[in-house]
């Protein structure tokens, strides 16, 4: 996998982030983004745990 291929981070985008000079809409947009990142992490431990269940049901 090459850098190119990793999702661009926005600018600021660290974790956790300075929420107190925030706008509201800039903490909307900041939710929605966590929001997605922890999406994609249930998915990714979806994909895992079906990885593990197959390799496991072909060792009984």
């Amino acid at each position: 996998m090459f850098d190119e291929d990793l999702p661009k981070k926005k600018e600021g985008s660290e974790f956790p982030r300075n929420l107190e000079n925030m706008s509201v809409h800039e903490l909307e947009e900041y939710v929605a983004d966590l929001k997605a990142e922890i999406d994609r992490a249930e998915q990714d431990i979806a994909k895992k745990k079906a990885s593990q269940e197959a390799a496991a049901s072909v060792f009984k």
